[in-house]
């Protein structure tokens, strides 16, 4: 048990709405006390408990023990750093800044404040990607050959907001991408190379909104793809190995729960996902399939860890280490990309 947390949380757009706030207001021991947005009536009616304050008040509080950074990706660096510098614990929204170099700055920074800076990977804790984790490390697949890991989406209109207008940050690169890269590099580590494919397909589209990404490993080849003009969509995840393989559609359900204003914690249900995957194997020359039960997604995790990391009883959800090499292979690929050739990891 440890003393109760104040948190605050900068920006209330879809990630801090949606996110963010639902999942602090749900973590025992965490309480949603300041918010930095322009959204007042929206906040008051949400979270009438929390005040809302211009960020400089907010960083000035004594009790506020970290903040959560929810902004538009371009913004990032400069806001974590500056929460940093006001002597707070920090979590970042995925992608945890735009270059690498931002993202070791920031590390630096923290190291030698003796401050805790963790990224939102809140994909490592959907039940998909926990079932094929378990299966991968169990040797359920055997040695690993290949991998494809998709996020697919239907939305030929194209949407005024941040994520689509032709700036630094935007895109599904630096959206989806992130989850993608995070899952795979926990499963296999950095790649040797990486060869991209990042474009444009929607007609009047002003920013990517496809990528095909390929990370080569020495025995192993991993696809990260994503589209939004799939109107039948892929597999979430197809893992080949030399002993079966593991081939699971749709996605994990917490997102659209927390969409419906559902919680962590007041809801039985929370984190369930009905459609199994499927093992396949050959047995004496027959294709056996086996329905894999899906593992109850934890995205309440993040800020539960998050907590621990704070009272000094544990690591942080998402480490440094981590949240760097996330940041070299989202950059490495567009570069790759920008010259249509592959690059290597020094």
């Amino acid at each position: 048990m440890h003393r109760s947390l104040n948190a605050a949380l900068v920006g209330y757009g879809y990630a801090g709405r949606t996110f963010h706030a639902p999942l602090l207001a749900a973590t025992p021991g965490i309480a949603l006390a300041a918010v930095a947005s322009g959204q007042r009536e929206r906040l008051a009616h949400d979270y009438p408990h929390a005040a809302v304050l211009p960020l400089p008040d907010l960083l000035a509080r004594p009790d506020i023990d970290f903040v959560v950074v929810a902004t538009p990706n371009a913004t990032h660096f400069e806001l974590a750093r500056a929460a940093l510098n006001a002597g707070k614990h920090v979590v970042v929204d995925k992608p945890f800044t735009l270059t690498v170099g931002e993202a070791e700055e920031l590390v630096e920074l923290a190291k030698r404040l003796g401050l805790i800076l963790t990224v939102f990977h809140n994909r490592r804790w959907d039940g998909d990607f926990l079932t094929l984790k378990r299966l991968v490390e169990g040797g359920e697949l055997g040695n690993m050959t290949s991998f494809e890991s998709r996020f697919d989406r239907y939305r030929p209109e194209i949407r005024d907001r941040w994520r689509e207008r032709n700036a630094p940050g935007s895109g599904t690169w630096f959206d989806l991408g992130p989850h993608l890269v995070d899952q795979a590099l926990m499963l296999f580590g950095l790649p040797l190379g990486i060869k991209a494919e990042l474009a444009i397909e929607r007609p009047g589209a002003c920013t990517i909104d496809r990528f095909d990404v390929t990370l080569r490993y020495a025995t192993l080849r991993v696809v990260l793809a994503s589209s939004y003009l799939a109107t039948a969509p892929g597999p979430r995840f197809h893992a080949v190995g030399t002993a079966g393989s593991y081939l699971r559609h749709g996605e994990d359900s917490q997102e659209h729960c927390l969409r419906e204003g559902r919680r962590p914690g007041g809801d039985d249900d929370w984190g369930l996902n009905p459609e199994p995957g499927l093992l396949i194997r050959i047995i004496d020359d027959c294709e056996v399939s086996i329905e894999i039960p899906t593992e109850r997604g934890r995205y309440a995790s993040f800020y539960r860890a998050l907590a621990d990391a704070v009272a000094g009883l544990g690591p942080p959800p998402v480490d440094t280490a981590d949240m760097v090499n996330v940041m070299r292979v989202l950059e490495l690929a567009v570069v790759s990309a920008e010259r249509g050739l592959e690059v290597t990891l020094a």
